[in-house]
């Protein structure tokens, strides 16, 4: 018996999902927002068989967990996890994350953590989603500022009437920033 080298793409669906995995907080949580997009490959077509996790800070910039001991907004998680659709969809309901404190005392923009796993990948790959409207500390933001200034759009989210659209892009004209971690 041959064994698959894509180790990672159609296993995924195995265990992995969960009813309640796309919803970081509860339908109804006032605040809420979806982040939806789709994930493409190369030559832009839809991965019907990838998973998108997001980590996150709440609202107020703390975290879900037990390195981080002042608490959290109640019924919040920060992990959100989500296999697309056939069309290569994929829908996340969270609130918007507060900025985080980052290196020498500086402090991270409001961002969410993103791993991509998906055919063909033998390990993830992670990127982030910054948000448009938080210009200044957008530009103040270390991580954001190491990217190529013309790429950096592909790490930013555009505004819809319910949250916002971000699409991943695995590789090719307007991959999406990837970094190594």
């Amino acid at each position: 018996m041959t064994t698959p080298s894509q180790t990672v793409g159609p296993y995924l669906a195995i265990g992995l999902p969960w009813e309640d995995g796309p919803t970081v907080v509860p339908e109804g949580t006032e605040g809420a927002v979806w982040i939806r997009g789709t994930v493409t490959d190369g030559e832009g077509n839809p991965v019907p068989d990838a998973m998108i996790e997001t980590w996150q800070a709440d609202p107020q910039g703390r975290f879900d967990h037990p390195d981080d001991p002042r608490g959290r907004v109640p019924g919040f998680r920060g992990f959100g996890r989500c296999p697309t659709k056939p069309d290569g969809s994929y829908e996340i309901l969270t609130l918007l994350p507060g900025a985080i404190p980052g290196e020498n005392g500086a402090t991270q923009a409001p961002h969410i953590d993103v791993s991509v796993f998906a055919r063909g990948l033998l390990h993830r790959v992670v990127t982030r989603i910054y948000f448009p409207e938080n210009t200044e500390a957008n530009a103040a933001d270390a991580v954001l500022n190491s990217v190529p200034e013309d790429r950096r759009g592909t790490l930013i989210a555009a505004k819809t009437d319910d949250g916002y659209r971000f699409d991943v892009r695995l590789q090719g004209e307007a991959e999406t920033v990837f970094f190594d971690v």
